[in-house]
């Protein structure tokens, strides 16, 4: 029996009867041990750090708008819109704040968080937001573009 408590996807059987959700639990388990994940104690700390940004700053802005906007939505709920630009482009100034200095989110390589990141990052004029005014974000989703075994999302 699937095993998934708040009932969202995505949900990773691991083992018969074993099952993770939430996406950054998921992606922890499947980067262990991997050059996805750092060995290194407080570039781990950074990563964990970045994925709760992700989770509390950056997801409930961007992906709430974005789908919104794709389920033709947007007129509906534009006051809620309006009402996640603000801290939106607050997340983004983090992002472009930090990557202005810095080639990936942790421990300058790309692990896990930059993959988090990405997600909803890549496509967040998609929900509104012009990424037009964070030359250091482009960049960075150009260079996680680039990465081996890099994947486009449909």
């Amino acid at each position: 029996m699937l095993k998934n408590h708040n009932g969202r996807i995505p949900v990773l059987e691991i083992a018969s009867g074993k099952f993770l959700f939430e996406s950054n639990a998921i992606m922890f388990y499947l980067s262990e041990e991997t050059e996805f994940f750092p060995t290194d104690k407080f570039e781990r700390a950074q990563v964990m750090q970045w994925l709760f940004f992700e989770q509390y700053s950056h997801e409930p802005f961007m992906a709430t708008s974005r789908f919104w906007y794709l389920t033709g939505k947007a007129e509906e709920y534009q006051e809620a819109l309006q009402q996640k630009q603000a801290p939106g482009y607050a997340a983004l100034g983090v992002m472009e704040q930090h990557l202005a200095e810095n080639e990936f989110f942790a421990g300058d390589r790309y692990t896990i968080a930059d993959i988090g990141l990405f997600a909803y990052t890549h496509v967040a004029d998609e929900g509104g937001f012009d990424l037009t005014r964070f030359p250091a974000i482009q960049t960075w989703i150009d260079r996680v573009k680039s990465q081996p075994r890099y994947i486009k999302i449909i």
